[in-house]
């Protein structure tokens, strides 16, 4: 149990079921941690040490592990990045439209399904809590929002465009490439030019 616990720690703490029995944690071991209270189900199949602080965004932890190919957008992305007073009551995800539909029964999930170049254009990798996070960089995040305007409301990314034109390390550039990526690009540069 001890080499178990270490194994753990190695990972920051958090692992999939598959992924600590791949690592030579037997399922057997894994359920006497679990039973002793040495570590906690954060969501199906995830566990973490219970001496480790709880996540700061659970969320986003459990949908990186379960859902690979899941990419943070939208207002979860907004949320992220302090662009929005708005409190997200689902995950929105992107996936590729050649991706199977995702069996996860929480949190809940809002979808949006891409192409190819919309789907690999401008995903970052973030850190939570020592998992990695794939997410829309904050400019494609801003893309996205006014070409799903009408999924989220054209509020919510206009006031997110407002936000991220006071940041010092705007990219106006960048911005207007995944407009153009978007098909959005003149509609995003009529409130471009009103705002600047």
């Amino acid at each position: 149990m001890n080499r178990a616990i270490e194994i753990f720690k190695k990972y920051k703490g958090t692992l999939k079921t598959s992924q600590a029995i791949a690592l030579g944690i037997s399922p057997r071991t894994l359920y006497a941690l679990r039973d002793t209270g040495l570590i906690r189900p954060i969501s199906r199949g995830i566990y973490q040490l219970t001496d480790q602080e709880l996540p700061g965004d659970p969320d986003l932890i459990r949908v990186a592990l379960r859902i690979p190919k899941a990419v943070i957008c939208l207002i979860s992305a907004l949320n992220f990045y302090g662009l929005t007073t708005h409190i997200p009551h689902k995950v929105y995800i992107a996936l590729p439209q050649s991706a199977e539909k995702p069996r996860i029964e929480f949190p809940p999930l809002d979808i949006i399904w891409l192409t190819e170049k919309p789907y690999y254009a401008g995903i970052t990798e973030k850190q939570v809590d020592g998992v990695p996070i794939k997410i829309y960089s904050r400019e494609k995040t801003i893309a996205d929002c006014f070409k799903f305007r009408n999924k989220i409301g054209i509020d919510v990314a206009l006031d997110a465009l407002k936000d991220y034109l006071k940041l010092p390390d705007r990219q106006l550039d960048q911005l207007l490439e995944y407009a153009r990526i978007n098909r959005v690009e003149s509609l995003l540069s009529r409130y471009l030019e009103a705002l600047l």
